[in-house]
């Protein structure tokens, strides 16, 4: 099967540099909404059966417009949520940042036992994001689009087969940027990191404004 994993539009987050990952979360910013209309058009050469969304209300809403436009339903799973910041959230600091987004790369890189500052593990992570990928393979879709979160989906992305790690921790995942996967579970294969689809309004990265999608 082939997943479009989408991350989410823009939030009021994004713009301050808070990190903020509690469900249900905010929703999208006017140009958050700009960025989900867009994606109708971003989309619309593709073979979809299904969408996907995480339980925070910012994929549901990045989703329903092309949810509209394809007369599909958008099916929630808990799993696909953003990496809980755990004692780090509502923080918007460059120590905070840093602690964050070291962990997730300390577990895109294989140190799975280490734990976000009063969260969760590595292992806990994948085991929940892993989970509902799995969730999604078995209902036999062949082309679907899973909308998730930045940090949830770089580091998952980099243990993908054919996945330059490098590459991944130091370039930005905008919003509504999207990777290509295909294959199944414990065999996902890297097909394309589309930094910034054509079409869509992303505005450029900043490391201060956006920490779970700037690059390192």
């Amino acid at each position: 099967m082939r997943l479009l994993l989408v991350r989410h539009g823009q939030i009021p987050p994004n713009v301050l540099g808070i990190l903020d990952t509690d469900e249900p979360g905010p929703s999208l910013t006017d140009l958050g909404r700009e960025q989900a209309r867009a994606l109708v058009t971003t989309l619309a050469d593709e073979p979809l059966e299904a969408l996907w969304a995480s339980s925070l209300i910012r994929t549901q809403e990045t989703l329903a417009p092309t949810a509209d436009a394809r007369s599909l339903p958008i099916d929630v799973l808990p799993g696909l949520r953003e990496v809980r910041a755990g004692s780090l959230e509502g923080e918007r600091t460059h120590e905070a940042h840093r602690a964050y987004m070291g962990t997730i790369f300390a577990w895109a890189t294989g140190d799975r036992d280490r734990r976000m500052p009063g969260g969760e593990s590595g292992h806990e992570f994948f085991e929940r994001f892993e989970g509902a990928l799995a969730e999604i393979a078995a209902t036999g879709v062949e082309d679907a689009v899973v909308a998730s979160h930045g940090a949830a989906i770089r580091c998952w992305s980099a243990t993908v087969e054919g996945a330059d790690q490098d590459f991944l921790a130091s370039h930005p995942l905008p919003n509504t940027a999207i990777v290509a996967v295909e294959g199944g579970p414990g065999a996902w294969r890297m097909r394309a990191w589309r930094e910034a689809p054509i079409g869509q309004p992303v505005p450029p990265p900043d490391p201060d404004a956006d920490p779970t999608g700037a690059g390192a």
